[in-house]
């Protein structure tokens, strides 16, 4: 990654890859929420991992490769994190409500993906509505809406 951002600053120049280290931060810090939502079970069934890698796409529009490349990365941001504030607070700088609102409907279809909403799963997607500002009314919206798509 520090590679990849220091060509984008040779090539591109200071501004540009300041706009592209922003996207990726948030790139991973939405991978790393799903995330998340994989792993709160302690169960990572591969249709979670296929919709974490749906929903990235989806999300950020990235393709499949990229997708996955981004979940592989997330994961070992995950695992040295101490905890959920560092990945909401940059989409709450980056993304806008209707796209944190998005964000949380995905991490309730990570959830559904097994046929098993666990209640870790659950309190992870409440605690991060919670951090998103996003309103109880909002997170139970979200949630129909992923169990109706």
């Amino acid at each position: 990654m520090h590679r990849l951002k220091a060509w984008i600053t040779r090539t591109l120049g200071a501004e540009e890859a300041d706009d592209d280290a922003r996207e990726q931060a948030r790139n991973l810090a939405v991978a790393a929420l799903l995330v998340e939502v994989l792993r709160a079970d302690y169960a990572t069934a591969e249709a979670e991992r296929r919709q974490v890698v749906e929903s990235l796409r989806g999300i950020l529009g990235l393709g499949e490769p990229e997708s996955a490349e981004l979940l592989a990365e997330a994961e070992h941001e995950v695992d040295k994190a101490h905890d959920l504030h560092q990945f909401t607070a940059q989409i709450n700088r980056a993304l806008a409500h209707d796209e944190k609102l998005h964000v949380i409907e995905q991490m309730w279809r990570v959830a559904r993906s097994d046929a098993t909403v666990h209640k870790y799963e659950e309190h992870i997607i409440r605690r991060v509505s919670d951090l998103l500002h996003v309103s109880h009314r909002e997170f139970i919206a979200a949630k129909l809406r992923a169990s109706a798509g």
